[in-house]
């Protein structure tokens, strides 16, 4: 296993974390077993995350003890490669709409001492007011208001200085567009507030979609 960032190992060509939960899977993915350490594979076509990392991602503001607020967690796929990055020290908010795909998510959750399930629009981030400020939001909500949603959250929970990973669904924003147009819209939108680092299509692992890391000032 080769670190490439922190908490994220290359192995044979693609991406792993370590289980923090070993012994459990939480979406059927294969896992490696290396020096007594359980390792589980992050599928690149079930995760957007994991999908950038193999498109080249420069960065991965994650590290050991990070506070994470996850934006349309759904079954907690990547949120439990974030859980495993963070570790016992680390936290990841985990909000999600759908009742359907909060029942799966709790059955992770119990067994992650990291994760805490909200069922919760992420629209009304007033509803979840009690949780603290945080170093990253990751967010993943095909909705056309979905910069609105971003920026609605980073006001009230974000760090100065914190990170934005924000995976971007061109169709569920604008049908009548070219893909390309909107994440250059998203970009320069995005400017006016946040400084984004790095922004990248998914295909061919996620069709429509884009990935941007961005800083809050």
């Amino acid at each position: 296993m080769k670190d490439i960032f922190n908490g994220v190992y290359k192995y044979r060509g693609e991406f792993y974390t370590k289980n923090m939960d070993p012994g459990e899977k939480v979406y059927g993915e294969d896992t490696v077993k290396l020096d007594k350490l359980e390792y589980r594979y992050w599928d690149p076509n079930r995760s957007k995350l994991a999908a950038a990392l193999k498109k080249g991602l420069k960065k991965l503001p994650l590290d050991k003890g990070s506070k994470v607020l996850y934006l349309g967690a759904a079954q907690g796929t990547t949120a439990s490669h974030i859980s495993d990055i963070v570790e016992e020290n680390g936290i990841v908010y985990c909000v999600e709409f759908s009742e359907r795909a909060v029942r799966d998510l709790l059955d992770v959750c119990e067994r992650r001492v990291n994760m805490v399930p909200i069922l919760s629009d992420a629209r009304k981030p007033y509803e979840y007011e009690w949780i603290e400020k945080v170093d990253v939001i990751y967010q993943d909500v095909a909705q056309p208001d979905q910069i609105e949603i971003m920026k609605r959250n980073c006001s009230r929970f974000l760090k100065s200085g914190g990170w934005v990973m924000f995976a971007v669904k061109a169709r569920a924003m604008d049908v009548t567009k070219e893909p390309k147009e909107i994440y250059k819209e998203i970009e320069s939108e995005l400017r006016e507030s946040f400084g984004v680092v790095e922004l990248m299509e998914l295909d061919p692992f996620e069709g429509d979609h884009c990935f941007v890391l961005a800083r809050k000032p």
